[in-house]
């Protein structure tokens, strides 16, 4: 079901290590070229030609592309007690989460009376991206308006691809974690169009964004990286990943049940057990082929545990599950070893960290506090997953009384010359007091 590598006894490179822990075929640039057609269709684009596009691709043609408040408050008046409970937990947590996080401003001096204060300021308006491929996903939501809220957005819009089953609206409990969010600008439109309906807007309807975050398909994927410059984004999220390092002191059958927990999203998630263990390796083995068998979405999770990207690693000791975890960078990143904490600190690359038996990634998708929103594909080496930051620019103002001023000038003068910028140097002269 699921391969075997073993690299005891192997000093290996950082290039080495990525050849050997592959990564499923995620090519953007492939998708890139595939959604030049919905692209051109931008900037000029109209509801009616939108509304084609969603035929096409979702098999539907909703009655228009904003949603109507009237379907907002009807989805949330159908929600069930229990999922409404449990999604007004997990709002509450990741709500908690974000204002505990949210930046201070900060003030320097690097001279007497030279002051630089790093302050922060709200994007203005962000357009937020929930999928509705194989699941509905009213987690996303949250975890991609409650930072917004906290860091202060102004103008939040949603879009979520049309569902056949609900007459072209978005997933019902989409709309309904919506109406306990606050937000009532909701599309129903999915895909590239969605992106590049953010970053344009259509004249007279629907105002661009200045940021589009939330995950999404290969063609999300690539429309980000197309409109990168007309719009912020947060990242180019691809198929989920989990890493678990374990020892032998990890339960084998929580093991596997994490593993296929994020298996379960689809046929390219990525599965990975390291370990110092072979006992635990084989006894990880034996419980995914028992818990495969009785899973929901037996397929899916087949295809995605025995597929190139997901492995059972085994390795000489935990420093080396360490070094394999770094090269790796993912999403999620399990450790359930006797001293998970301390492990914990030689980690450099990962979206999230989960420590112990106790803190699985399911968790962290719906209710720890912490965000879902995680980089992939090896991105969590330079980038970290959405926050209340996400929403925030750093903005530094400088103040320098004349004193100051006048204790640098020459200085500004001398490089301002040395870089052949002469006019640099004469608006620094041009006020000095003679």
């Amino acid at each position: 079901m699921i391969r075997r590598i073993d690299l005891r006894g192997r000093r290996l490179s950082k290039t080495e290590y990525q050849k050997l822990l592959p990564r499923g075929d995620f090519d953007v640039s492939k998708a890139m070229a595939a959604i030049t057609p919905i692209l051109d269709l931008f900037p000029g684009a109209t509801e009616a030609s939108l509304l084609d596009l969603c035929e096409k691709f979702d098999g539907v043609r909703p009655k228009s592309l904003k949603v109507k408040k009237s379907d907002i408050d009807e989805a949330l008046k159908n929600l069930d007690s229990k999922v409404k409970s449990a999604l007004l937990e997990s709002i509450a947590r990741v709500r908690k989460t974000s204002q505990d996080q949210m930046p201070v401003n900060k003030v320097t001096e690097p001279a007497r009376h030279a002051n630089i204060e790093l302050t922060w300021r709200v994007i203005e308006r962000v357009g937020l991206y929930v999928p509705g491929g194989l699941a509905a996903y009213p987690s996303s939501v949250i975890m991609n308006v409650v930072p917004a809220q906290v860091a202060g957005v102004k103008s939040i819009a949603l879009a979520s691809p049309p569902q056949k089953e609900f007459a072209g609206l978005p997933h019902p409990v989409i709309l309904a974690v919506c109406a306990l969010l606050g937000v009532d600008e909701i599309y129903a439109i999915g895909g590239a169009q969605a992106v590049a309906l953010f970053a344009y807007g259509i004249d007279n309807q629907i105002s661009p964004v200045d940021m589009v975050t939330g995950p999404g398909n290969i063609y999300v994927a690539a429309a980000k990286r197309s409109l990168r410059g007309v719009i912020g984004i947060d990242s180019e999220a691809g198929p989920t990943e989990i890493l678990v390092i374990a020892d032998k002191s990890a339960v084998a059958r929580e093991v596997a049940a994490d593993l296929i927990s994020q298996a379960e999203h689809d046929e390219a998630a990525a599965a990975i057990l390291v370990t110092d263990s072979p006992d635990l390796l084989d006894a990880v083995e034996a419980e995914l082929v028992n818990q495969v068998a009785l899973t929901k979405h037996k397929k899916r999770i087949t295809t995605a545990l025995s597929s190139v990207q997901s492995a059972l690693v085994l390795t000489s000791d935990i420093a080396q599950a360490v070094d394999v975890a770094n090269v790796y960078a993912a999403e999620h990143l399990e450790i359930q070893t006797e001293d998970a904490g301390s492990v914990a600190k030689d980690i450099i690359n990962a979206g999230a960290i989960f420590l112990g038996r106790f803190t699985p990634v399911s968790l962290g998708d719906y209710s720890a506090g912490s965000n879902h929103v995680l980089p992939t594909g090896g991105c969590a080496c330079h980038s970290s997953g959405l926050s209340v930051q996400t929403f925030l620019k750093g903005v530094n103002v400088i103040n320098y009384s004349q004193t100051a001023f006048n204790e640098i000038a020459q200085d500004v003068i001398t490089l301002a010359n040395a870089e052949n910028l002469p006019a640099h140097g004469s608006a620094i002269s041009i006020r000095l007091d003679k």
